[in-house]
């Protein structure tokens, strides 16, 4: 997700970079060159300055997307002496990275970075951000780009929350003094002519700084929708883009998870052939409900393209955070592994790794009656696992088939908790795609989980609410699969670290 917002920000600069070689911009190649190279230097000196003062870990790609945001939105050099330019560059970079490790509370960082840097000249200088990125030459580009990303992160409801809000706004806003027949002109020069699908797609998506719940992200997005506009005031102070974000920010600090943790690996097990279980202990303590997952950060040396970053679902049950402070992760290693996954299967005993950014609405539901099927798909178990020991240990009951899709009887995994849950109301059903032996147990079945199977195995189907967790392509197959059978009762959610 990171690298495809960072590329995304690359190519954005190389077509603003391509425009301007043309005459097509306001600044020459040369002074955009400059001003690409300046914000970048200083972004980085600050991180390096500050990651190491803080002896913590610096992510990869963070101070290349706040760079190159910066770059998108304060207008670059004009002429070589602008002592002007150099002063906004340097203190709008400067404070921009600061913030990540000054402006926290439980190491957790509370403010779009970008935005409050640029917040902060504003306030000292007297001088905004120009987003200059909102022009109409670049904007199919933006649009393109930002419709991948918001594919890629699942999260169009908050987009488009922020969106409408911010359009509507904008545009009760500017009516009062434009004659009515003026409106497509105006609805053209919202969107094609001021910043509000960049920041729509980049600066109100930025993960740390968001709400982690559906609901909240919603009201989040409404919420800098409407003092995104210019006409907001307070006296003589007028909302920004940046100030906007902010002020979403602060709302967003309270109604999130503010965890940031610190955990010592404990335990390493291989229950599989490519599966290996991760123990880790922390003396923090974090609640979260079984189904739910975390954004994990590992000290990579020289990370490949994917980053140092990784979103895993939590294979151990509150409970036993409780019991133990103890936290589980379900790991699949694959021939190629990239260099997180590397670097985290050779973990050693005692080393450390960082956490937070607490998510999902994969969780049971309230009540504890609705009959339920889960779906899982390969390492897709993990949150299964996590709910079912949490119910084993507290002695709930609910009345839940598990339809667990493995390829050989060896990839099973966790078995011994779905045995466990039998006595709660629990059935489990193994469908092995390629069983070698021929010989299957009473709760397994051959071949692929079909339509067929699931009406014969469960036959009040249609008065279930299904999950379905696994791979993002197994996960719409059989979303398709069910709606096509006539089930209108399906959860699903985020799971990055599949996509």
């Amino acid at each position: 997700m990171y690298r495809l917002v960072m590329y995304y920000l690359e190519a954005l600069i190389a077509i603003a970079l391509v425009f301007s070689l043309f005459g097509k911009m306001n600044f020459g190649p040369l002074q955009f060159i400059f001003s690409f190279f300046f914000i970048l230097f200083v972004c980085w000196g600050t991180n390096e300055l500050f990651s190491r003062l803080f002896k913590v870990t610096a992510n990869v790609e963070s101070f290349y997307i706040t760079a190159f945001i910066l770059v998108l939105i304060i207008s670059p050099l004009k002429t070589w002496t602008d002592i002007f330019y150099y002063t906004i560059a340097f203190w709008g970079s400067f404070m921009a990275m600061a913030s990540k490790y000054l402006i926290t509370i439980k190491k957790r960082h509370i403010f779009n970075p970008a935005a409050f840097g640029v917040t902060i000249v504003t306030l000292v200088f007297k001088t905004s951000a120009t987003w200059w990125i909102g022009n109409k030459l670049l904007m199919p580009f933006v649009l393109i780009g930002g419709l991948l990303i918001v594919r890629k992160i699942l999260r169009s409801d908050l987009v488009w929350s922020f969106f409408f809000t911010a359009f509507m706004t904008m545009l009760a806003s500017f009516l009062p003094y434009q004659n009515f027949g003026a409106i497509w002109q105006i609805v053209q020069s919202i969107i094609f002519s001021t910043p509000i699908l960049f920041f729509a797609f980049i600066m109100v998506t930025e993960p740390f700084t968001t709400p982690t719940r559906i609901n909240w992200q919603m009201v989040y997005g409404t919420l800098v929708g409407f003092l995104f506009a210019p006409a907001i005031h307070i006296g003589s102070l007028y909302s920004t883009p940046e100030l906007a974000l902010l002020v979403g920010n602060i709302f967003s600090y309270f109604v999130s998870s503010k965890e940031r943790l610190i955990l010592t690996l404990k335990e390493k097990i291989k229950i599989s052939p490519d599966i290996y279980d991760f123990i880790f202990t922390t003396p923090q303590k974090i609640q979260f409900l079984p189904g739910q997952y975390l954004e994990w950060t590992l000290a990579v040396n020289k990370p490949d393209l994917r980053g140092n970053r990784r979103y895993f679902t939590l294979a151990s049950a509150p409970s036993e955070m409780e019991k133990n402070q103890e936290m589980r992760l379900g790991v699949k290693f694959y021939d190629k592994p990239s260099t997180f996954k590397r670097d985290l299967r050779d973990l050693p005993i005692g080393g450390t790794i960082f956490a937070g950014s607490l998510s999902g609405e994969f969780v049971l539901p309230r009540d504890k009656n609705k009959k339920l099927v889960f779906i899982a798909g390969g390492i897709g178990v993990t949150p299964y696992r996590a709910i079912l020991k949490q119910m084993i240990d507290t002695g709930e009951k609910r009345d839940i088939v598990i339809l667990n899709s493995v390829k050989t009887r060896e990839d099973i995994v966790y078995d011994e908790i779905f045995k466990q849950a039998e006595s709660l109301g629990v059935k489990t059903i193994h469908i092995v795609n390629n069983l070698k032996d021929g010989t299957q147990e009473s709760n397994m079945r051959a071949g692929i989980l079909s339509a067929e199977m699931i009406q014969k195995e469960i036959p009040d189907y249609r008065d279930r609410t299904f999950y379905i967790s696994g791979p993002h392509g197994m996960v719409t197959a059989f979303e398709n699969l069910l709606k096509g059978m006539g089930v209108s009762d399906i959860k699903t959610d985020f799971f990055p670290g599949f996509v």
